[in-house]
């Protein structure tokens, strides 16, 4: 048997593999794949990092170096410091003896256990597993049902107020970056006032970036952003990557909370630094520290003083239960809430639940030039059309941990005023930086075997799709100068023939792009690994309602597969639905296109005519699914997740039992007949649960048995798949 890996994570896809591992097993091992599942959810890797568990994490990160690799991976937690803290008050309420995260380690034995939770935070799994370059793009099937159904897009107003503001290059991470390409693999030691701060070993060729956000300046232009929002009469709200950019963009957030509330946190810093108050976690947290003080009420009055004040309406995460953007720095995460933006009209929702024109607040200039241009394009030229608009696909850069997102090791809130140096083995200095005390430092990586892939695959990409090849990179920005040396460099050694490649800085390559969308013209983007996160959601949320439904396949530089299956920012909501109601509305199409490409990679590796079969049978019936509009509804007491599990199973019975292997025909003939004979009472058995609460015994650490009852309500379907 040939063997894929579905990992166990988190959320509402957790909740769908309930209903859809079943069906996909009985399935594949038709065609000789057997699918398991590998624990890589949040609670797996705190129980792992405290010695209660395996750890499977690093156990893929060996495989993905291997070339048997062929990995499905959902989209996982990425948690914030309130998650973690979450998950493990979870675990320990059923009954795992592992200790609280301490915020602040008092000894050496409490920066131990902090050390280990640490490595639970933020972008803990993309890193491992992501050792070869993404391939991200919309199927033809999918791209024309979107046209033929197109979702809601709403209007700009002909007078739109939104806009988007951003740091302009001075002070900023794109402002302060320097860049330098090794000549040779050695040990590079970043420093402050001489004392080190990191030792990385450098390998040969490979891009080293070094850049700094100066807090002073952050803090200016955050008050700006306020009072400019207010003279403008907008909603107020910013938009940071405080998961994956787990040390950085979390000290941004909570410097934007305490600017917007000085007064509030100048009049009680005291009672703050008595509490351990930490601003970066937000106000959810900050009302924990503060329950049963003395001063609980008055600081609360404080603080509802001024947002009833006459600074500008702060947008909110949930207006039903008063939750605003400075709840917590993970509750609005760039790529998700940007997108919804552009799809509302340019606006958000104030306390009143109400849609307002909003400034967009994206303190970096080196990714807020992107989302100024998506906003500024619309607020000209209007929104976009669903039915005529073209597909941006995307090739991204982001094999062995490359660029910022693989920068968490070497980002560093620094104690002191001074210089940063960054020196190579001889001494020699290679960068340094001024910097100020609390100043964000960060240096990141791009090696060079991942970026001569990346050009390959774009030129790849080019080729086959015949548009034009487009390389977001900013000649003006240290990195991307240094980037552009290397692809025109390995472009020479390919065939670029009859294949329109251009570089483009980020405002020209958005306004190139967005004015091919609006003609209904495709184009491939070929960025870095943070605009691929930025881009490859914002498009695909405009074009086909959700990210969820992109293709996304990575392959990898040892010549294994790993197929990643959308977008999980709105899988809480799902849960909380769920939990209520019993309805799952996380659409799974993801996962049946992942394990398509999954299956047709092994199938061509191993030539066989038996898993062909089924992978053919398994795209006529995505087809099936796509075309009789099968995905969830958002409504209880409507077929859900787990019905459409059923009609994907339905339609891949019957492509099966008509198909040409007569072997699998015979097979699956029966296995049609019957889901078809007893597809009324099959939907019947479904929505039997829906209205009625649903306890799985928790939300980051389910019960397994609880979890499946819940998800696999339908006995008689549950009997048909067990007798394949």
């Amino acid at each position: 048997m040939s063997k894929i890996i579905w990992s166990k994570i988190d959320e509402a896809p957790a909740l769908a593999t309930y209903s859809l591992l079943p069906i996909v097993n009985a399935f594949t091992k038709a065609g000789g794949v057997d699918v398991v599942t590998s624990d890589i959810s949040l609670a797996g890797r705190v129980l792992s990092a405290m010695g209660l568990a395996e750890d499977e994490l690093s156990k893929l990160g060996e495989l993905v170096l291997k070339p048997e690799a062929n990995i499905i991976k959902l989209p996982n937690v990425s948690a914030s410091v309130g998650q973690l803290k979450e998950c493990i008050a979870e675990l320990q309420d059923q009954g795992f003896d592992i200790p609280d995260y301490p915020e602040n380690p008092a000894n050496a034995s409490e920066e131990e256990i902090q050390a280990k939770y640490s490595t639970c935070l933020g972008s803990a799994v993309n890193p491992v597993l992501r050792e070869g370059n993404s391939d991200r793009r919309a199927a033809k099937a999918v791209k024309r049902f979107a046209q033929n159904n197109p979702h809601r897009l709403k209007a700009f107003s002909e007078n739109s107020k939104a806009y988007v503001a951003h740091m302009a290059g001075d002070g900023d991470f794109y402002g302060n970056e320097k860049s330098v390409t090794m000549d040779k693999a050695q040990k590079v030691t970043i420093a402050l006032n001489g004392k080190e701060l990191a030792t990385i070993d450098a390998l040969e060729a490979e891009v080293l970036d070094g850049t700094f956000m100066s807090v002073a300046k952050l803090k200016s232009f955050i008050k700006k952003s306020i009072e400019d929002a207010k003279a403008n009469g907008v909603l107020w709200s910013i938009h940071l990557k405080a998961t994956m950019m787990k040390i950085s963009d979390p000290i941004m957030f909570g410097h934007a909370f305490t600017v917007f509330f000085q007064e509030v946190f100048d009049k009680y810093a005291d009672t703050f630094k008595e509490l351990n108050v930490n601003p970066n976690l937000g106000m959810s947290d900050l009302e924990k520290k503060i329950a049963g003080h003395a001063l609980e009420n008055e600081i609360k009055a404080a603080f509802q003083a001024v947002v009833e004040s006459d600074n500008p309406e702060i947008a909110m995460v949930d207006s039903d239960k008063g939750t605003t953007n400075f709840n917590a720095s993970n509750d609005v995460i760039i790529d998700a809430s940007m997108p919804v933006v552009v799809r509302e009209g340019g606006k958000q929702w104030n306390r009143n639940g109400d849609a307002k024109e909003c400034v967009s607040v994206i303190p970096d200039a080196t990714y807020g030039m992107f989302y100024n241009e998506m906003v500024a394009d619309c607020v000209k030229n209007g929104q976009y059309d669903v039915t005529t608009m073209g597909s941006v696909a995307n090739v991204g850069l982001m094999a062995q941990k490359a660029e910022e997102y693989g920068s968490h090791p070497t980002t560093f809130e620094l104690a002191e005023a001074g210089t940063v140096t960054v020196t190579a083995e001889d001494g020699t200095v290679l960068m340094s930086f001024e910097c100020e005390a609390g100043d964000i430092w960060r240096m990141s990586r791009a090696k060079d075997i991942p970026i001569k892939d990346w050009v390959r695959l774009a030129v790849e990409r080019g080729q086959i799709e015949q548009v034009p090849v487009i390389f977001w990179l900013d000649e003006n920005r240290a990195h991307d100068a240094q980037m552009i040396k290397k692809v025109n460099k390995y472009l020479k050694d390919l065939d670029t023939n009859n294949v329109d490649i251009q570089i483009m800085e980020i405002a020209t390559a958005t306004r190139f792009t967005n004015a091919r969308v609006r003609e209904g013209k495709n184009t491939i983007a070929v960025t870095g690994n943070v605009l691929r996160d930025y881009l490859t959601d914002m498009y695909p949320i405009l074009e086909l309602g959700t990210s969820a439904k992109m293709l996304s396949i990575v392959p990898l530089l040892a010549g294994g597969g790993l197929y990643e299956t959308g977008a999980g920012g709105s899988a809480p909501k799902h849960v909380d639905q769920f939990l209520s109601e019993g309805h799952l509305r996380w659409d799974s199409l993801g996962e049946f296109l992942a394990l398509a490409e999954s299956l047709r990679f092994l199938a061509r590796k191993h030539n066989s005519a038996e898993l062909e079969a089924v992978t053919k049978a398994l795209d006529v019936a995505n087809d099936g699914y796509l075309d009789n509009n099968k995905a969830p509804s958002r409504k209880c007491g409507e077929p859900d997740n787990k019905a459409s599990h059923f009609f994907v199973a339905q339609y891949w019975a019957d492509a099966l039992a008509s198909g040409d292997h007569a072997e699998l025909a015979a097979k699956f003939a029966p296995v049609a007949k019957a889901l078809k004979e007893n597809e009324a009472k099959i939907i019947e058995e479904l929505l039997s649960v829906e209205g009625k609460a649903q306890d799985i015994g928790g939300y980051y650490h389910p019960n397994d048995e609880l979890a499946e009852k819940a998800m696999r309500p339908s006995s008689t379907l549950n009997k048909i798949i067990s007798n394949i």
